[in-house]
């Protein structure tokens, strides 16, 4: 039976190329995504037609008991999971404080963290009780700097920032490695930043920055951090980095 790596939040980004990497290196990659079941199919037959094992799963992380219910079934009939990617995104969008709603600002907290905080206890005692395992975190640029107009986005990044040092204090003790991830840039990716800025913007900044200029994040190479993040010795865990494009300037010079 192979070790699982259940990625929750499996686009065709960060998600999809992390469950591919693992699946090229021996791991059957569980995919969750809240939607696209053609988009998921396709990867989950990407990765098969490659040589390596993949299932796929649409659940929607803010509804209760999925989560829970996807992990149990996961260890159940698939495998012990021995690496979790959490890869929710929780940006609602660039709003005024006045035209923020309750439910909205709530809805970025739900994905960001108490999502986070579900998955955590559902899965750290078994990795506990195994005797090993790791939980991978994906994180932004707002887990620390809050900007205008991100008021949800920033409160549940910090969020999940902080519940993952909790994490890591309380579990890394017990041989569970928590990474705190943050991806601080813009990440070549169609379905989350190309969703946001619409294909003809999206693929006009590709032209200016992306493909061979490698101003953009490339999904598949942040993929090979999340692996030896999975892989490092535990004298020498890292609990936090970030990522970025090497003509970036990183979050504390930004103006």
């Amino acid at each position: 039976m192979k070790p699982v790596c259940l990625v929750i939040g499996a686009g065709a980004g960060i998600g999809g190329s992390v469950g591919r990497k693992f699946a090229q290196e021996g791991y059957h990659a569980v995919l969750c995504r809240r939607s696209d079941g053609e988009g998921l199919e396709a990867m989950v037959a990407q990765i098969q037609n490659e040589g390596g094992d993949a299932t796929g799963f649409l659940l929607n992380a803010a509804e209760p008991d999925v989560l829970e219910d996807r992990i149990a079934q996961v260890e159940r009939d698939i495998g012990p999971i021995e690496v979790v990617l959490f890869n929710l995104g929780a940006q609602i969008g660039d709003r005024a404080l006045a035209d923020t709603s309750y439910k909205q600002f709530e809805l970025g907290w739900r994905l960001a963290t108490f999502a986070l905080f579900r998955v955590a206890q559902s899965v750290l005692p078994a990795m506990v009780e195994r005797g090993h395992g790791t939980l991978l975190v994906t994180s932004a640029t707002a887990a620390v700097r809050g900007n205008g107009g991100q008021h949800s986005h920033a409160a549940a990044m910090g969020g999940r920032r902080m519940l993952c040092q909790s994490l890591n204090a309380e579990f890394a003790p017990k041989n569970v490695h928590v990474a705190h991830v943050l991806i601080d840039g813009a990440v070549d990716a169609p379905d989350t930043l190309g969703r946001m800025l619409g294909e003809e913007t999206f693929e006009k900044l590709r032209e200016a920055r992306g493909k061979d200029k490698d101003g953009l994040l490339l999904p598949e190479k942040m993929a090979e951090t999340y692996f030896h993040l999975a892989q490092q010795h535990r004298s020498a865990w890292t609990h936090e980095l970030d990522l970025r494009a090497f003509s970036d300037l990183a979050w504390w010079n930004h103006r």
